[in-house]
């Protein structure tokens, strides 16, 4: 079972009717025992980074969601969700995140309206089975005004472009991380929901 993992600032359901329209039930869940239960976990968000943070560590939710990737099961964070990852943000201070990525969240400083809002192209640095059936130059739904700066590019599985180059998608092991909205991405955002939930049944 994929877990949706509800710490209080997820859209839930538009996630949810997205792993259903690829063909994989989903339980919104902030039990850490259904957590420790899942074949594979999402985390989802929209707000800020330090409140999600607070949210987790509340609700224990970030140990159980460590010990999970830890174990070697398939986490996927979406938007929030894949910033959540890294070491630390800058989003209104300093705020530590769940370190499983090496790196830093940072604001867009660009002569381009933030936060950036609609639909933007992915440029493919490396292949991996996340991005079956995804080209280069394909469109994707973004909505954010902070970016992920990894240590070491070799994370960035795709990258677009908003004045700069930034991580689009990312991934390490079985830590995976996209920027945009899949769900809000039609057939294409779906084609991913599809890709990683087969990762999780492999």
């Amino acid at each position: 079972m994929i877990v949706i993992i509800d710490y209080g600032m997820g859209n839930l359901s538009s996630v949810q009717n997205g792993f259903a329209q690829a063909g994989f039930d989903t339980l919104v869940s902030s039990d850490p025992a259904d957590i420790a239960a899942a074949d594979g976990l999402v985390l989802p968000g929209v707000g800020a980074f330090g409140q999600a943070m607070e949210n987790l560590r509340r609700d224990k939710l970030d140990q159980a969601l460590l010990q999970r990737a830890a174990e070697g099961v398939p986490l996927l964070g979406i938007c929030l969700g894949l910033q959540l990852l890294f070491n630390m943000s800058t989003e209104m201070g300093n705020h530590s995140g769940l370190g499983l990525l090496p790196g830093k969240i940072v604001l867009f400083e660009s002569s381009l309206k933030v936060p950036q809002i609609g639909w933007n192209q992915l440029n493919i640095k490396r292949a991996h089975p996340i991005l079956d059936g995804i080209n280069e130059g394909d469109y994707f739904y973004f909505v954010h005004s902070y970016y992920a700066k990894p240590d070491n590019d070799d994370v960035i599985l795709a990258t677009a472009d908003y004045g700069i180059d930034f991580p689009a998608i990312v991934q390490k092991d079985n830590v995976f991380g996209i920027q945009f909205h899949p769900e809000k991405s039609s057939r294409l955002g779906i084609q991913i929901l599809d890709n990683f939930g087969r990762l999780v049944e492999c």
